[in-house]
C-alpha cells in the first residue's frame, strides 16, 4: 500500500474518475469474457448442470452490465458498486463449484485493481480488498474446498499482484494520456489567446508607426511650409525657396518611410544605421524646419541593438515634434548619454509645459501615448515633467548587446 500511496501521490494533477473508470471498461470487459469461458470449461468439463450455468450467465451478464457503467454508479455510491459486485461474483462461485476457481482468481482481484484506481485514499482500497478477500476464503469454505487453499491461494495472490502491477501502470498511461490532452486544450487556449495579443499589438504598432511616419512627416512638412509662406511675406524668396527644397526633401523622406512601414520593414539595417548620425541629422531637420535652438549631447560608446535605435530615434523625434507644434519654446536641449549599460535620453524645452494627466485622453493626440508603448516594448522606463516654464521628458533603457540584428 505504501507503493501506491507514493504513485497517488506523485500526481501532477487530480483527474475527473469517471474518465479513469470510462478508458478502463473495454479491457476489464475482454477479460471478464476470458473468466466467464473458462468457467464454463472448467464447470462442464467436471459436471454438467443446464440450470446452474442458465443462472450463472444471467448473473455474469448482470456483472458485466454493472460493470460497463461503473463510471456512473461510482459517482455517487462507490461503496454500493463494490458491494453489489462482490455479491454477484460470490454468487457466480456458488452456482458453478467446479469453476469457482476461475471466477474467484479472476474477478476478486479485478475489483480490488479497480478501487486503487477510484479511490485517493488507502483506507477505502484496503476495505476493498479485505472483502473481496473474504468472499474468496468464504466460498471456498462454502463449497467445502478447504484443501484446494493450499493450491488456489498462491494462485489467487499471484493474480492479485498481476493485477496490482497492471492497474497501476495502466492507471498512469491513462493520466498520462488524460494530461497530454489537458495540457493540448491549455496549449489551445494559449495559442487562441496569442493570437487575439498578436492581433491588439499589430494594430498598436500599426498606430505607432503611422503615426511616427505619416503624421510626424506631415506636420515637419506643413511647419516648413509656414516657414516658406512667412519669408515669402517678408520678400526673402531665396530663403523661401531654400526652405521649400527642404520640404521637398523632407516629403519623399516622409513617402520612403511610409512605403517601409507598408511593407513591415524597420528603418533600416544595423549595417546602414548609425544612431550618431541619423540623430544629428533628426536634429538638423528640425532646426530648418523650426528655428528653435537644439543644444545636443550625444555621448553614446557602445552598437546598439537595431530595435533599440529604432525606438530612440521615433521617440527623440517625437519629442521634438511635441516642442514644435506645443510649446512654443526657442530653446531645446537633446542629451543621449550611456550609463551602466543603459542608455537614457532627456529631452527638455523651455517652453509654456502642459497638463501631464491628459495624456493619452484626448482624441487625436497619440504622441505621448505612443511613447510610453515604445519605451514598453524596448523594456525601459519614461518619466514626464511640465511645468509653467518648460517640459522634460526622460527615457532610460537596457543596451542589449546581444542583439545586433
Amino acid at each position: 500500500m505504501k507503493i501506491i500511496e507514493k504513485y497517488k501521490m506523485n500526481k501532477e494533477a487530480p483527474f475527473n474518475n469517471e474518465e479513469v473508470m470510462l478508458v478502463s471498461r473495454v479491457p476489464i470487459l475482454i477479460w471478464i469474457l476470458l473468466v466467464y469461458v473458462a468457467t464454463l470449461i472448467l464447470q462442464n468439463f467436471n459436471e454438467l448442470i443446464f440450470l446452474n450455468s442458465l443462472f450463472f450467465s444471467i448473473t455474469f451478464v448482470f456483472h458485466i452490465l454493472v460493470n460497463w457503467n461503473s463510471y456512473l454508479l461510482t459517482r455517487f455510491w462507490s461503496w454500493l458498486y463494490f458491494l453489489i459486485q462482490g455479491l454477484m461474483i460470490l454468487t457466480c462461485a456458488l452456482l458453478m463449484p467446479f469453476g469457482s476457481p476461475a471466477v474467484l482468481i479472476g474477478l476478486l482481484p479485478v475489483l480490488i485493481g479497480q478501487s486503487i484506481g477510484l479511490y485517493s485514499r488507502n483506507r477505502e482500497i484496503i476495505f476493498v480488498s479485505l472483502y473481496s478477500v473474504s468472499m474468496f476464503f468464504y466460498a471456498e469454505i462454502f463449497l467445502n474446498k478447504a484443501y484446494e487453499l493450499l493450491l488456489i491461494t498462491p494462485l489467487f495472490l499471484l493474480m492479485l499482484i498481476i493485477i496490482i502491477a497492471y492497474s497501476m501502470l495502466f492507471l498512469q498511461q491513462v493520466h498520462a494520456r488524460l494530461r497530454t490532452q489537458n495540457f493540448l486544450r491549455d496549449l489551445e487556449n494559449a495559442h487562441r489567446k496569442v493570437e487575439e495579443l498578436t492581433l491588439a499589438n499589430e494594430r498598436q504598432r500599426m498606430a505607432r508607426d503611422l503615426h511616427d511616419t505619416l503624421a510626424q512627416g506631415v506636420a515637419s512638412f506643413i511647419m516648413q511650409l509656414e516657414a516658406a509662406d512667412e519669408f515669402i511675406s517678408q520678400g526673402n524668396i531665396r530663403r523661401s525657396q531654400e526652405i521649400i527644397q527642404q520640404s521637398m526633401g523632407q516629403a519623399r523622406r516622409t513617402l520612403a518611410e511610409a512605403r517601409r512601414v507598408i511593407n513591415n520593414l524597420r528603418l533600416s539595417s544595423a549595417s546602414e544605421m548609425v544612431f550618431h548620425e541619423e540623430l544629428t541629422d533628426e536634429i538638423q531637420r528640425f532646426f530648418q524646419a523650426t528655428g528653435i535652438n537644439v543644444y545636443p549631447k550625444i555621448q553614446m560608446s557602445s552598437q546598439m541593438s537595431r530595435m533599440l535605435m529604432e525606438h530612440s530615434l521615433y521617440i527623440v523625434s517625437e519629442c521634438l515634434t511635441n516642442v514644435a507644434k506645443h510649446a512654443k519654446a526657442n530653446k531645446v536641449w537633446v542629451t543621449v548619454t550611456e550609463q551602466n549599460d543603459r542608455i537614457e535620453i532627456e529631452v527638455k524645452d523651455n517652453g509654456t509645459g502642459f497638463d501631464t494627466s491628459q495624456v493619452g485622453k484626448q482624441a487625436g493626440h497619440y504622441g505621448l501615448l505612443g511613447l510610453y508603448e515604445r519605451v514598453r516594448l524596448i523594456g525601459g522606463e519614461i518619466q514626464i515633467t511640465s511645468i509653467s516654464n518648460g517640459t522634460k521628458i526622460r527615457m532610460e533603457a537596457p543596451i542589449h548587446k546581444g542583439d545586433k540584428l
